[in-house]
């Protein structure tokens, strides 16, 4: 008995005629449990059932899958550099948020500035003429007035323009 064989196998003896057959063969019983692996009951052509060496079966192929959309890999090849593109704004962002800060404070200082000055102005030139006039607030002003008159609903208007 070999040291690697938990059992002893022994081939049968080919028998020359027919009468020299034992009429019952007795197998051992051998329960479920003590089958190693490897080892299964096989029915040979003749009919007898046996055990016997036994090759384990191959895993069933995998089915092929379908191929990948090119725009699929397109978006999973474009996601990483969006992504790094996000990153590298934000970071530029936080490192110039100072001077953004800064800038608005000046923008918003130049509004109010052109704003003083829109307002200002005016009030400006209306002192200046006044004090251009002698003062008085009567004598330099000038009122026009208009007249339109038209006839019908698509008539010529006709208009007078008086300076007093």
């Amino acid at each position: 008995m070999h040291a690697d064989t938990p059992y002893e196998i022994t081939p049968t003896t080919p028998y020359s005629h027919p009468a020299d057959h034992p009429t019952v063969v007795r197998q051992p019983v051998i329960l479920p449990a003590e089958i190693p692996p490897g080892v299964d009951w096989v029915t040979l052509p003749n009919g007898v059932r046996t055990l016997a060496y036994t090759h384990p079966t191959p895993p069933a192929a995998a089915p092929a899958g379908q191929p990948i959309p090119a725009w699929a890999k397109t978006t999973a090849l474009l996601a990483p550099t969006v992504g790094g593109g996000i990153a590298a704004a934000g970071i530029g962002l936080s490192y110039a948020a100072p001077g953004l800060i800064a800038m608005s404070h000046a923008l918003w200082s130049a509004a109010a500035l052109l704003v003083a000055a829109v307002t200002a102005v005016p009030l400006l030139l209306r002192g200046t003429r006044r004090a251009a006039n002698g003062g008085s607030g009567g004598s330099g002003t000038t009122h026009i007035t208009q007249n339109i008159t038209a006839g019908g609903m698509f008539g010529r208007a006709n208009g007078t323009i008086n300076h007093r």
